[in-house]
């Protein structure tokens, strides 16, 4: 295998889980050039990545079927030997499809999957049960792929900040501190802001409280500091990039977060992590693997979980799942 290409189009957790099938294929294959497809905005996170030639990205913003052409185009060139397509929506599939590699592989949802050489079973739930989950990692899903060339079942993955990005942070690393991300895309994916309020005063004590998040996200931070009258709060959603975040993350003495992408981060730094999951469940195969993880959920809620991704508001108007959390 000289040259592979990995595919993955989805959003920041998903390109971080994809990492354990870069380093599973460079360890197989050493000598391979592998790159990697991502969507814009996200090829940040594999910088310094040693395992991966080049980070392609998906530009939609200068027209999806443009861009797709271009790509096409791009990878046909390249005569790759090996084409993974881990993202299972149709516009990956088309380029996977016609990227012109000798051998293509991809989950069977994918709708142009019927142009892969071997499909593979994405399966979150079992056939007996269409609300739960099996309590398959989906980072087991993915290397699933590359199982026949003798990869692992599990692997943590991967993430790369450089001196650069340890040195940007080492201001706020003087003293002991806890990362908050309180942040998430749904808001029934999201600890309510009364949750978190009470979290960081119960560890103002111990430590500075450092919050983080996008820049979209500074209000709410802002407005949990303020709440909380602690002293010792620092507001830094929207001024740390991906990685500084990470080697922030890896230092701290425990990271408190959402079922969203700072959980991912903090399992590919290994960092100490308590996770909430409010309307989704760990056994949809998105829960933390760093070793010292703890989950905290609402157990034996009938409504829960309510789907496989978050609502912008809780179905049934209550978001028991979310303000039932007992903090511990």
């Amino acid at each position: 295998m000289k040259r592979i290409l990995i595919i993955q189009t989805a959003f920041l957790g998903d390109v971080i889980l994809a990492t354990p099938v870069v380093s599973e294929l460079k360890r197989i294959f050493p000598s391979a050039e592998i790159d990697i497809l991502v969507k814009k905005g996200n090829e940040s996170l594999l910088q310094n990545n040693p395992n991966i030639r080049y980070c392609v990205t998906f530009d939609k913003s200068k027209g999806k079927y443009r861009s797709m052409i271009q790509l096409i185009k791009q990878f046909r060139s390249q005569e790759y030997d090996l084409v993974i397509n881990l993202h299972r929506f149709a516009s990956s599939g088309i380029i996977a499809g016609f990227s012109g590699a000798k051998k293509k592989y991809g989950f069977k949802k994918n709708p142009f999957s019927f142009m892969y050489s071997k499909t593979f079973v994405h399966e979150i739930s079992s056939a007996a049960d269409t609300v739960g989950g099996n309590g398959t990692h989906e980072v087991e899903r993915n290397l699933s792929m590359i199982k026949e060339f003798g990869a692992v079942a599990l692997k943590r993955p991967e993430l790369y900040p450089t001196k650069g990005h340890f040195d940007k942070v080492k201001s706020f690393q003087n003293t002991p501190y806890f990362c908050f991300a309180p942040a998430s895309v749904w808001f029934t994916k999201q600890l309510p802001k009364e949750k978190w309020i009470e979290l960081i005063q119960r560890y103002s004590n111990s430590g500075r409280i450092i919050l983080l998040g996008g820049k979209d996200d500074r209000n709410l931070c802002e407005e949990i500091i303020q709440s909380s009258k602690i002293t010792n709060g620092l507001n830094l959603a929207g001024e740390l990039n991906l990685l500084e975040s990470a080697a922030l993350m890896k230092s701290a003495q425990r990271n408190f977060v959402n079922d969203s992408g700072p959980l991912h981060i903090a399992s590919a730094m290994n960092a100490p992590v308590t996770a909430f999951f409010c309307s989704t469940i760990p056994a949809f195969g998105f829960g933390p693997l760093s070793e010292d993880s703890t989950i905290i959920q609402v157990e034996k809620l009938t409504c829960r979980p309510c789907g496989l991704h978050g609502h912008k508001a809780c179905p049934k108007n209550d978001f028991k799942c979310g303000n039932e959390i007992i903090l511990e």
